[in-house]
């Protein structure tokens, strides 16, 4: 079991002038901890009484970020957790992913959703789509990186998207490409998609574990229907380890073993107590350990 890391809040003690040293010192620990992965949210408002107090808490732009990440390690894998599909073009999109790639030498992943915040999208100007609309857009955005990535140049006619004369180059180092991530437990849509286009999916924790379960088998089911081999995709979790709170190292390490149990085979934590840095620590010394044997 691989463990990861999300990064969802950027509010350090010492403000603004403290994110910068706090956030090196948190992912290069982590490497040093062994974290298979890092990850930050796509986001613009605080996700308000989940990782802040406030709609207006410090937020940073995600692939912005990641290329801060990608200077500072050389390890760990690279993603945002998940691209909301409103907030960027596709070939844009296609295009921050590469060279994301590119510059961390080959650890980036393309986490995507159909996004879910209206009021964040509405306060920043952003059109928000109905939700059938989200869904062709995320299938447009995943149909035109499988085309550009198995290719140098193409033109590319979805359902919301045109571009006549998408290039590929330089080519992501990621081989053959950067694995697509697909982040969310809706049984009819996303789960298909995953198991159409995708090389990973990731499911929300909090849901419990019976209704993971239960996205499992509904994507081990599209995948019948599509020929698909359920066990080429990758699953990961997402959950919220707090060491300073209700959670201990024996908690979580049983929590990873039951997600082991399940077929997940990459359990992403976000921390709330992460900048004081003990917490990485502790998963250095006792929980990655613990998870490497299963």
């Amino acid at each position: 079991m691989q463990i990861g890391l999300q990064i969802p809040s950027f509010k350090y003690p010492g403000g603004t002038a403290a994110i910068r040293p706090r956030l090196k010192e948190i992912v290069t620990t982590a490497e040093d901890a062994g974290f298979y992965s890092l990850w930050v949210m796509d986001h613009y408002y605080q996700i308000k009484g989940l990782f802040g107090e406030a709609y207006s808490d410090p937020m940073l732009e995600a692939y912005t970020t990641l290329g801060y990440f990608a200077g500072l390690t050389e390890k760990a894998y690279l993603g945002v957790l998940v691209s909301g599909v409103i907030y960027r073009h596709p070939t844009v999109l296609l295009k921050m992913v590469n060279t994301l790639d590119i510059l961390s030498g080959g650890r980036a992943y393309l986490g995507i959703g159909a996004a879910w915040y209206e009021d964040e999208a509405n306060g920043f100007g952003i059109p928000y789509l109905s939700t059938s609309g989200r869904f062709e857009l995320l299938e447009d955005n995943l149909q035109l990186v499988k085309a550009v990535w198995a290719s140098d140049e193409t033109s590319f006619e979805g359902k919301r998207v045109t571009a006549p004369a998408v290039t590929n180059n330089p080519r992501p180092l990621s081989n053959p490409h950067p694995r697509i991530m697909i982040g969310g437990m809706g049984p009819k849509k996303t789960l298909r998609m995953v198991a159409q286009y995708a090389d990973a999916c990731n499911i929300f924790e909090g849901a419990g574990m019976e209704k993971m379960q239960k996205a499992l088998d509904m994507l081990k089911g599209h995948c019948k229907r599509l020929g698909r081999d359920y066990e080429t995709i990758e699953k990961t979790s997402l959950g919220t380890a707090h060491l300073s709170g209700n959670d201990s190292v024996d908690s979580i390490i049983r929590r990873i073993k039951e997600l082991s149990g399940m077929g997940f085979t990459h359990a992403i934590f976000n921390m709330p107590d992460v900048y004081e840095i003990s917490p990485l620590i502790t998963f250095a010394e006792e929980i990655i350990p613990a998870a490497a044997e299963l």
